[in-house]
């Protein structure tokens, strides 16, 4: 039995239900995730994968099922719960302010005090400085505005706020939308720095050559339901296209029906 099969993992949805006005967005669906995994959740428009998400952040309570956090039954009826749990989420907004500079967006609502009451810039940016060390390196520009930042450079902000709060579980809605290459590059460093960190992450993409670089295992969804999890390195592209498209597993599928996917 491998290590990980012995631990209970970071984050458990079992079974969950959500509803909108007798409609399943999403139904009966079971997924986990590992530290130090990611898990790529794929599929088209409206199956459900980003309802689902919002059942784990807080967002959207599900209305049925459980959620386990390092195997233990939890309640998330909002997000303060759910970062209370280390669950945070990285949209694909970011939800950054573009008018203030690294460490005011990472301390933004939470900002550190002096004994006079007023903000502690230094300490604040001290803070900011040490996380990026860890996380990229690279990263100089802590009093720039960050709506100046390249694309990969706002997403090292927006996870660096979000581990300088002991995020251990991450939801990151497809998170190199609109960028480069050399930006794109940069955000799977940073996601392979999170992995060594032992921090897991659930990806939502639409893009399946992005979840084939960055998941270790793929959660497909369709109308609702969950098709199937496969590990990344017992599947092809073309397999997983199939499921999203057929809603057929690997082991249904057959090679004529894989052809007709060109």
């Amino acid at each position: 039995m491998s290590d990980r099969a012995k631990t209970a993992p970071l984050a458990e949805l079992r079974d969950i239900r959500v509803s909108f006005g007798g409609v399943h967005a999403v139904d009966n669906v079971t997924v986990d995730l590992h530290a130090g995994e990611v898990v790529g959740l794929v599929g088209g428009n409206g199956a459900g994968k980003s309802t689902l998400m919002r059942a784990l952040s807080g967002a959207h309570p599900p209305d049925a099922g459980e959620i386990l956090i390092d195997g233990q039954p939890v309640v998330i009826a909002n997000p303060r719960d759910a970062k209370s749990l280390g669950i945070e989420t990285i949209y694909q907004t970011l939800a950054l302010a573009d008018n203030i500079d690294a460490p005011g967006n990472m301390f933004l609502g939470r900002e550190v005090l002096t004994r006079d009451g007023s903000l502690d810039d230094a300490a604040m940016e001290s803070a900011t400085r040490n996380v990026m060390g860890r996380l990229n390196p690279h990263f100089k520009n802590f009093k720039t505005a960050v709506g100046w930042l390249s694309g990969g450079q706002r997403q090292s902000v927006a996870i660096a706020r979000a581990i300088h709060f002991n995020a251990r579980i991450l939801i990151m809605d497809e998170p190199t939308a609109a960028l480069g290459p050399a930006e794109t590059e940069q955000v799977r460093r940073l996601i392979q720095q999170l992995k060594t960190e032992g921090i897991g992450i659930f990806l939502i993409s639409h893009d399946i050559h992005d979840v084939f670089d960055l998941a270790d295992r793929i959660s497909v969804m369709l109308h609702g339901g969950l098709v199937g999890t496969v590990r990344k390195a017992d599947v092809t592209t073309d397999e997983v296209l199939a499921m999203i498209i057929m809603g057929k597993l690997p082991s249904e599928v057959t090679q004529k029906e894989l052809a007709q996917l060109h």
